[in-house]
């Protein structure tokens, strides 16, 4: 991800800010996430109640924050998300927060599955931050090579006009 703001702050015509929040914050928040849940797993002082609230709110959390970033995904004007962006920016995510809210409710009855299932929910989270963080890198790298072969807008508008 580093690379990716190194290479963002290199490309700063990448459109407005919407982007930025519906690409680029939540792969970071994602990655957050799992070292949240992570960290609440290891309090040792949990009972069964205080481990499943917090998994209760790390879980509408998410699914709120995921809301969120598929109105900025809409919003925003400078790329058009196709199938594959929406699966990884929107749906898998939403699994992801679902599944923890899922295991709230279940940790009571059946523990052994409900820890599976917030293991699996924070897997999901981790490749979906990896393979964000490297679609970004991607697209900022090709959108770069593009802008400068196209050279910068300016250019265009000050090149003699086309003889007729």
């Amino acid at each position: 991800m580093f690379v990716v703001v190194a290479l963002g702050a290199q490309a700063k015509a990448l459109g407005d800010p919407r982007q930025l929040h519906a690409f680029a914050t939540p792969t970071l928040v994602h990655f957050g996430a799992v070292l949240l849940v992570a960290a609440i797993l290891s309090i040792p002082g949990h009972t069964v109640k205080s481990l499943g609230l917090c998994l209760l709110i790390c879980g509408l959390g998410g699914l709120s924050y995921a809301a969120w970033v598929i109105a900025m995904a809409l919003l925003q004007k400078g790329y058009e998300p196709d199938f594959f962006d929406w699966l990884w920016y929107a749906v898998f995510p939403i699994a992801a927060y679902a599944s923890l809210l899922i295991a709230s409710a279940m940790l009571r009855q059946n523990p052994a599955a409900a820890l599976s299932t917030v293991a699996a929910s924070s897997l999901l989270l981790l490749y979906v931050g990896i393979h964000n963080s490297w679609d970004s890198a991607t697209w900022i790298a090709t959108h770069r090579q593009r802008t400068a072969k196209e050279g910068p807008p300016s250019a265009a508008l000050e090149a003699d006009p086309p003889e007729e």
